[in-house]
């Protein structure tokens, strides 16, 4: 900066001065720069800037760009008789010259995170022929990645023919990569030329720290092959989401120093005793999540047989081909004792639909619980069997829990099971008493004591309230007087306003009926503590002008 610039600057206003500052100006800019999909206008607002003044344009732009939620709005910016558009299906209609990656430079420097394709908040989301387009991009006059700044990666709807084309965008900056297959088609498989693809993407990239590769299909071919070969070149990993895991790698993942959470599979064969041995020394030292899916139970128990860890988040899924009474009970004792130490919060135990015989409803003890007692500090239990699994709660077991864990903010015991296995309303309303925090509870009730046509005139348990309840599962129950229950429950639990549990599929009877007569309860529950309050200050009005009338009548009667 020269004299005569210096002297011009230092005139201009201190609120001009500040602007001038490029990290002020950024932090400005961050403000207008909200990504949301639902809200219009934002960089219609960075590009008035950018076209504002010079000062403005890079850092306005820089914005514009940084967050690319699909490729085309990148391609619609070179000149059009490069592409085209036929309903909502953007191709290329030539090859890209010099001039073309010449303009796609001015901007391909600024993106910071890509997501390859529509996220389904987007309506109006166009369509990339990927293949051609990652195909004619294959080749810059210049050497790859395409977008040198990257540090974010999210490639959805990936396929076998696809795969190959993230190694056009991982670069050294690359911090977060998450891959997810194709929803439809054949499984993704990993094969030699996958395996080779992923290990490219590994060396490319080796400042990863969090790893995602999973799939959204329903149906249970996924992803075929071990997903874990790129793990061993990322030693700074803090949070890995894969599938099935070797058991090399499960070795690997519990050697990670800065690993937090994990999301994996577990091999179809029991963890070996070398490997058990392995664990049994200090493993997965900063882990705090932790989700693991398997075959059978029975493969989980091996893999914690050893094991001490310290998360706060646990959730396991398996398969339901499998005698639920028999090793549930051995499972939560077993992760009872593999977490003894740990600040334990939430505990997820999922039953998975599979293709093998299973008797329906086998019943299960509640005392099956009883070893998680131990972690006072639990939020959740979420026990998802329905339909595989019943569990024999009464209302001592609900009392128990309810008296363990103080804290609890989400029970789920049932959802939407059917079964004779019942607590009474007075153990739902002790469960509510110990746990003032519980905001969602599917717990299987008997509601027929409070199903009565007279509704009692005195307020249930003195009036007390638990207001932090929102969300009831009633389980398919079926009741005749809405009002009365309404009544209790708009006491007893006054901010409810979500009541499910009713499904025809599952109970095999009409839930017309049922969901009928639970909206009118879901309504009410909203509506009755206003009608008390307007009786409330109905009397008391009544009463302060029954006291008024009596002073004047005797102010009166004291001047004769």
């Amino acid at each position: 900066m020269n004299m005569n610039t210096e002297n011009t600057v230092s005139s201009l206003p201190a609120s001009t001065r500040c602007i001038m500052i490029p990290e002020l100006l950024c932090k400005i800019f961050e403000q207008v720069h909200v990504f949301d999909p639902f809200v219009r206008g934002t960089a219609k607002t960075l590009v008035a800037l950018a076209l504002t003044c010079k000062l403005f344009s890079e850092p306005a732009l820089d914005l514009v760009w940084r967050d690319l939620h699909g490729f085309e709005p990148l391609i619609r910016c070179l000149p059009k008789n490069l592409w085209k558009q036929e309903e909502r299906k953007l191709e290329f209609q030539r090859t890209m010259t010099l001039d073309d990656w010449s303009i796609f430079r001015k901007y391909n420097y600024r993106i910071r995170s890509l997501v390859n394709r529509y996220h389904p908040l987007y309506m109006n989301h166009t369509i990339l022929r990927d293949t051609e387009i990652w195909r004619a991009l294959s080749s810059p006059p210049f050497s790859l990645p395409l977008l040198p700044n990257l540090t974010t990666l999210t490639w959805t709807e990936a396929t076998n023919e696809t795969f190959q084309y993230i190694l056009l965008f991982v670069t050294p900056r690359l911090t977060e990569l998450d891959i997810s297959v194709a929803r439809s088609g054949p499984p993704f498989t990993l094969g030699p030329s996958e395996q080779s693809t992923f290990s490219s993407i590994a060396k490319s990239c080796p400042s990863i720290s969090r790893f995602s590769f999973s799939s959204q299909r329903y149906d249970s071919q996924q992803i075929v092959g071990d997903t874990s070969i790129a793990l061993q070149f990322w030693p700074h990993l803090t949070s890995v989401k894969i599938g099935t895991v070797s058991e090399a790698a499960i070795l690997q993942l519990s050697n990670l120093p800065s690993l937090r959470v994990l999301e994996c599979g577990l091999p179809s064969t029991s963890i070996s005793t070398d490997a058990q041995k392995l664990l049994q020394r200090p493993a997965f030292c900063a882990l705090q999540e932790l989700t693991v899916t398997c075959k059978s139970p029975v493969i989980l128990e091996a893999f914690l047989e050893k094991l001490t860890i310290t998360p706060k988040i646990l959730s396991f899924r398996f398969a339901r081909g499998v005698d639920p009474a028999r090793v549930l009970p051995a499972l939560i004792s077993r992760l009872s004792s593999a977490c003894a130490r740990s600040p334990l919060q939430k505990v997820q135990l999922r039953i998975l639909d599979d293709d093998q015989p299973v008797d329906l409803n086998v019943p299960i003890g509640a005392a099956a619980f009883q070893p998680l007692f131990a972690f006072r500090n639990l939020r959740v239990l979420d026990f998802v069997a329905d339909g595989h699994c019943t569990v024999r709660m009464d209302d001592a077991s609900l009392l128990q829990m309810a008296k363990a864990w103080p804290h609890l903010e989400e029970l789920y015991i049932s959802r939407y099971s059917h079964s004779n296995y019942r607590v009474t309303p007075h153990a739902f309303v002790l469960l509510l008493w110990h746990c003032p925090r519980l905001r969602s509870v599917a717990v299987l009730i008997d509601w027929s004591t409070i199903d009565v046509h007279a509704i009692p005139p005195d307020l249930p348990y003195q009036g007390f309230s638990q207001k932090a309840l929102t969300n009831l599962f009633i389980n398919g129950w079926r009741i005749e007087n809405p009002t009365s229950i309404a009544a209790f429950l708009s006491v007893i639990a006054p901010n409810v306003r979500s009541i499910s549990g009713w499904d025809s599929d599952i109970h095999g009877y009409d839930s017309d009926a049922i969901d009928n007569s639970w909206t009118v309860v879901q309504s009410l529950i909203a509506t009755l503590p206003m009608v008390r309050e307007q009786g409330r200050r109905m009397v008391l009005n009544r009463l302060m002008r029954g006291s008024h009338n009596h002073h004047t009548t005797m102010q009166r009667g004291g001047r004769h």
